[in-house]
């Protein structure tokens, strides 16, 4: 029974707390207002997505999250890059069929999935035309 007694003051806790959270995002509401009129000056910016995508299509051969760190930042300056958003950005590319990586040893490299599916798929044009 004293296992039981416990558990429901516990209950009660989170509730006043999501009632004073509520009361915290509410005050927070009119502030929110600010980020989305700074919005459309971010959305002229290319996504970090779109800045690695379009360096892997350029580069014909395999590089590492380093390496394509190095290149941004020197492309963009005024963008401040660092090596592990930009290995989380390539695995979510390599998740979604958006790149390929390929492990070499201890050092891991990315390329563009289009130029890969690009190569397999003239042959089997070719096979289908001949």
């Amino acid at each position: 029974m004293p296992h039981q007694a416990s558990a429901e003051p516990k209950q009660i806790k989170p509730k006043k707390a999501a009632a004073a959270s509520t009361k915290r995002t509410e005050s927070k509401k009119p502030a929110a207002k600010a980020p989305s009129a700074k919005a459309p000056t971010t959305a002229t910016k290319p996504t970090l997505v779109e800045l690695i995508r379009g360096h892997l299509e350029q580069e014909s051969e395999p590089r590492s999250a380093a390496e394509i760190t190095a290149a941004l930042t020197q492309a963009h300056p005024d963008r401040s890059v660092k090596t592990t958003v930009v290995r989380t950005t390539l695995e979510g590319l390599v998740a979604k069929s958006h790149a390929h990586r390929a492990k070499q040893g201890s050092s891991v490299f990315y390329t563009t999935a289009a130029s890969s599916e690009l190569a397999p798929a003239e042959p089997q044009q070719e096979a289908v035309t001949g």
